[in-house]
């Protein structure tokens, strides 16, 4: 029997969920005195009557004591954890990576479930195929239009059939529907997809994306139930076990193999092969992104053409390495807007890596560059009118600035775009980026990929993502509508490095004007449709595919600095093999990405056009799903309780990131904490900048007093100092002496409140 042990420990904030592998009963003979452990417990009765409770009741006591954490809302029926444990296993071959998803899961309880999970993956991951375990049966999943297989699916749970589907919600978001997981049941989901690795300065990463953070929906047009998603609290261990394993195969010799995100063991059966696996060391593994870097010795990036034949449909993806930097002395005046997201999931150590960034990035500006900052949240308030010049002095002023901004408050990042592009530029013909820094957590994408689309000749952007498990759809998504580049800083140390990588990637434009011909080799459906500028060390990648015999010359064109270039590829010198069989996948993913992963709004004739890819490719979509159905029927009773899969919070993310009430949902819903009103007749910038004090940096301060109070009213005098407070208790204001002691002696100041002006905050 497979034990399950809950550990409460006294004066903890949460409990640990621990199974019976060998490193969880080691730590059982280390339990503080007074711990109570449910490992040893083998009365199943037991077992079944205390998890539920004593799990609700350890989620209920960490969210009492922790006052930073007014956002999340957790339900008692959404405590139990069908999810068992997840296995990765990659197989990196030349410059594709394999890989295998397996998600376990099984049913402790004594009544029939559905399990709910939902999980990331590569926005370039090509998911082709999905399949169910049940002990010795294995059911192949397959793939249908997304109503089609919802219909199959709910069908079949109906007839008591064990089912599972999944279904994309993004192009980074999934969710696994499990249906009819019987009693003592243990049912194994495998996924698989691929994944072109492109490098960076000669050095490869692959990312395997943890956990879906906490999304703010509140700038949403529409309700999105995947986003109602209990999480666990900060610092509780993971609910389900985590394994992962990589071998690469480069091909060319292996140098620097290492993580930035876990403790990795890496063995090299030679000097062109390594493999890794997860250390002991790793605690809490699932809840951020595992980043596994490395990179082929001298530097040197794979040129080259790979070719695979199917059917009557031929694919090749041409690979070329950059040439080498050029000097320019023909550089426009740059001027940047660094907008950095100051919100409740920014709080703490995500918000002191984007300081780290954005002081590494002033620093790196050039005397004659210009910039401002801009920090938003709820709302959003500005460093300086206008831009100002990249000197010392004004560096330092803007690194003071930054350091005051503290977490707090929703992600209204659609509205704090639309002021950047407002914002007064100061020389109209000059170079602008708009440097964006934040974690993703928004549920507005394709808004904001819009938004961006529509302003293409204002503002090139760049992006950065801050913290272990960030929405890589937006922070890549965003860059790549705007033909710009994105890059990802987990701690202090990559901040750093990756300011110096962006100083290098945005000094000079390597290669522009890029076009692509063939000579002798005829080719269609070719991606991407027009090539952007290429900076630093990445390589021009197109997909696409080829008729008749694979001979001719590929030729790219463009211009390095204000001289021509010309790059020629004989087509025979290319790789034909069965073993590329994923240039199929990857051609009709790119494909989709194209026509639908940025786009917020095409015709019905588009939406069928990536149907058909879907289906005829064997791909998950938006608009196509898997489905697995066991024919013979298992639950007779017609009970099926529906259990959504609590998500580990992304690791150094508070609690704040998440919205509560004292009553708790089964949805998980964010909501501002408070409500502000001025009173006065002030414009539109000092009333963001007075709402973005209050709710961005004191808000903690405010929460405390109308959890005692209904409202407060403050008064300002006309020299601008606070003439009185009062509260509103039992219907009626009275004055609020201890609330006026209490008052933060630096928030008079940030106001900079100049005359009268009363506000009033409310629940």
């Amino acid at each position: 029997m497979a034990f399950l042990g809950i550990v409460v420990a006294p004066g903890c904030k949460g409990i640990r969920i621990l199974d019976a592998s060998p490193r969880i009963l080691k730590q059982r003979a280390t339990l503080p005195k007074g711990t109570i452990d449910l490992a040893e417990t083998t009365n199943t009765n037991v077992m079944k009557n205390l998890f539920p409770f004593l799990l609700f009741f350890a989620f209920a006591l960490s969210f009492a004591q922790d006052g930073g954490s007014p956002y999340l809302q957790l339900s008692d029926k959404d405590a139990l954890i069908p999810l068992k444990e997840t296995k990765t296993d990659v197989q990196i071959s030349g410059t594709i990576a394999h890989v295998r998803l397996t998600q376990v899961y099984q049913n402790l309880g004594n009544t029939p479930i559905e399990a709910k999970y939902v999980f990331p993956l590569s926005t370039k991951a090509a998911i082709h195929k999905m399949k169910m375990t049940i002990g010795e049966r294995i059911i192949n999943a397959r793939i249908l239009e997304k109503g089609e297989a919802k219909r199959v699916y709910d069908s079949a749970v109906k007839q008591g059939k064990r089912a599972a589907r999944l279904d994309q919600h993004r192009p980074n978001v999934f969710q696994m529907n499990v249906g009819n997981i019987m009693p003592l049941d243990v049912i194994s989901i495998d996924v698989y997809y691929t994944e072109l690795l492109e490098p960076l300065n000669g050095s490869y990463r692959f990312v395997a994306p943890g956990v879906v953070g906490p999304r703010y929906t509140g700038e949403g047009s529409a309700e999105e139930e995947v986003f109602h998603t209990p999480c666990t609290p900060k610092g509780i261990s993971d609910t389900f076990h985590f394994d992962l394993k990589v071998a690469i195969n480069a091909g060319m010799l292996l140098q620097q193999v290492g993580s930035t995100s876990h403790d990795i063991h890496v063995q090299y059966p030679n000097a062109q092969t390594a493999e890794i696996t997860l250390s002991d060391k790793n605690e809490n593994p699932a809840n951020r992104d595992f980043i596994l870097d490395y990179s082929l010795r001298g530097h040197t990036i794979e040129s080259g053409l790979l070719l695979y034949e199917h059917g009557d449909e031929n694919f090749f993806t041409y690979i070329m390495e950059p040439p080498k930097k050029t000097k320019s002395l023909d550089i426009p005046s740059r001027e940047y807007l660094f907008v950095v997201d100051v919100s409740g999931s920014m709080n703490g150590y995500p918000l002191k890596i984007a300081r780290t960034l954005m002081r590494n990035l002033l620093c790196n500006l050039r005397t004659t560059d210009t910039f401002n900052v801009q920090l938003f949240a709820s709302s959003s308030t500005i460093f300086s009118p206008f831009p100002i010049e990249a000197h010392e002095r004004n560096i330092e002023a803007a690194i003071r600035f930054l350091s005051e901004g503290q977490g707090g408050g929703g992600t209204q990042l659609l509205d704090a775009l639309e002021l950047a592009y407002d914002l007064p530029r100061k020389d109209s013909n000059g170079s602008r980026s708009m440097v964006v820094i934040t974690d993703g957590y928004v549920s507005v994408e394709k808004e904001a990929f819009k938004l961006i689309e529509n302003n293409l000749d204002q503002a090139n952007v760049f992006t950065f993502g801050i913290g272990s498990s960030v929405n890589r759809y937006l922070i890549e998504g965003m860059a790549k509508v705007s033909q710009s580049e994105s890059f990802i800083a987990t701690t202090p140390g990559e901040a750093k490095k990756m300011a110096q990588v962006f100083k290098e990637y945005i000094s000079v434009p390597l290669l522009t004007q890029i076009q692509m011909e063939t000579k002798g080799f005829e080719v269609y459906d070719v991606f991407p449709k027009s090539i952007p500028d290429v900076f630093a060390q990445r390589p021009v990648v197109v997909y696409g595919k080829y008729k008749d015999e694979p001979r001719g010359n590929i030729v790219i064109k463009g211009y390095l600095g204000k001289k021509r270039f010309k790059r020629e590829f004989k087509v025979s010198q290319g790789q034909l093999s069965p073993k590329n069989k994923a240039l199929r996948y990857l051609w009709a993913r790119n494909t989709i990405r194209a026509l639908d992963d940025y786009h917020h709004l095409f015709n019905e004739a588009t939406g069928k056009k990536v149907v058909q890819l879907g289906l005829t490719y064997n791909l998950a979509t938006a608009y196509t799903s898997f489905v697995a159905v066991e024919e013979a029927p298992v639950n007779t009773s017609g009970i099926l309780k529906t259990i959504k899969q609590p998500l580990p919070m992304p690791q150094n993310v508070s609690n704040s990131a998440v919205g509560a009430e004292a009553k708790l949902s089964e949805k998980l819903k964010f909501k501002t904490s408070f409500t502000l009103v001025i009173s006065e007749d002030l414009s539109k910038s000092v009333k963001r900048r007075i709402s973005m004090v209050f709710k961005g940096m004191y808000s903690k301060w405010v929460d405390h007093w109308l959890n005692s109070f209904n409202a407060l009213r403050i008064q300002w005098d006309a020299q601008g100092k606070i003439a009185k407070i009062e509260k509103l208790h039992h219907g009626k204001w009275t004055p609020a002496p201890k609330v006026m002691e209490d008052f933060p002696k630096n928030l008079q100041e940030k106001l900079k409140v100049s005359g009268p002006m009363v506000i009033t905050l409310t629940k």
